[in-house]
């Protein structure tokens, strides 16, 4: 069953949810995961690609965007805002408004939760929804770190 963790931030701006998010696929490709961040849309995808390159002055996070991926060589981080979720990665951090109808073909599901009043909602109904078919979840406050 898909391991679901809930990171809840202090920040309300919108941008730092991407930010965290990107430190969270750092994370996880240096542990040896495969990472797939989920978006709502192209322009969405464009502007966190461009972060993993700039979110951190020493950072590399190389990745793709799905529609460009090359199937012979996948990334081990990719952008996707469609519903496929291209090749398999073994984490989902989903920073999409809908919860992907793929995310329990993942080990992991995070979701990165500011306090901007549009994301508390839609993170309370995916919480709700996974609460409720008994997905075990864990909650990270990092409002008290």
């Amino acid at each position: 069953m898909t391991r679901i963790d809930f990171y809840i931030l202090a920040e309300q701006a919108l941008d730092q949810q991407h930010r965290f998010a990107c430190q969270l696929a750092e994370k996880a490709l240096l542990r040896g995961h495969s990472v797939l961040l989920q978006v709502n849309n192209e322009a969405e995808a464009q502007q966190l690609d461009q972060l993993l390159w700039t979110f951190r002055a020493n950072a590399f996070v190389p990745h793709e965007l799905l529609p460009d991926a090359n199937p012979e060589q996948p990334a081990l981080v990719s952008i996707g805002w469609d519903t496929e979720g291209g090749h398999q990665h073994d984490v989902l951090i989903n920073l999409a408004s809908e919860l992907p109808p793929f995310f329990a073909r993942f080990q992991r599901l995070i979701e990165v939760v500011v306090q901007h009043d549009v994301v508390l909602d839609y993170t309370r109904k995916h919480y709700k929804f996974l609460k409720d078919r008994g997905y075990p979840i864990h909650n990270t406050d990092m409002r008290l770190r």
